[in-house]
């Protein structure tokens, strides 16, 4: 965290931004808590799409996946 230590609000906010924008469009679950925090993985998988690597698309893994069955009880 000490290398964010000197950034200003607007910059903030703005990363807020692109990384709400970035777990909509690749269907990660978006929680403010996790910005900066590279231990969770929506995180993570946001560095990777910003250092120009392929990132996991959620929407087309979950899209691939069969439904699930509920049991009836």
């Amino acid at each position: 965290m000490a290398r964010y230590h000197n950034m200003t609000a607007e910059q903030i906010y703005d990363d807020l931004d692109l990384f709400r924008d970035f777990c909509r469009d690749y269907g990660y679950r978006f929680n403010e808590a996790d910005l900066y925090n590279n231990k969770k993985y929506p995180y993570q998988q946001y560095r990777k799409f910003e250092a120009g690597k392929r990132a996991k698309n959620m929407w087309e893994i979950d899209a691939n996946r069969p439904p699930r069955r509920h049991r009836n009880h």
